[in-house]
């Protein structure tokens, strides 16, 4: 069992930046694949970024690329994501979630998500 506890967001103008964290609890953080997806008001969950359990390797979606960076902090149980040259059409509910798949762009694969954190973009 996992629990996941996001923190970190906020209002902030275009081009600023922001960095969310993700706290795990349990003992098998490090065996866990992290990702982070977003939700805009109106719009379905979208895929933001995911760093796997495995080798560390990450993914991001296009949107993204070149702006956000996700991390993970095994001995800390945390996974963050950094977000810079941030654009109003970031603005979304930010959700931190949990897989013991390898890596994973697709939401139904994970089983454990967190209650999200608000980032507002004002242009």
């Amino acid at each position: 069992q996992v629990q996941l506890v996001e923190s970190g967001g906020g209002l902030v103008q275009a081009g600023g930046s922001l960095r969310l964290s993700c706290a795990a609890s349990g003992r098998t953080f490090s065996s866990y694949t992290m990702a982070w997806f977003r939700q805009a008001a109106g719009k379905e969950r979208e895929f933001v970024a995911v760093i796997s359990w495995l080798d560390g390797t990450t993914d991001y979606a296009d949107s993204v690329k070149g702006r956000f960076t996700i991390s993970r902090d095994n001995p800390r149980n945390t996974v963050y994501l950094q977000m810079n040259s941030l654009k109003p059409e970031d603005t979304a509910i930010y959700h931190c979630a949990a897989t013991v798949a390898v890596k994973s762009r697709t939401p139904g694969n994970y089983g454990y998500w967190g209650q999200g954190t608000q980032v507002t973009v004002s242009s």
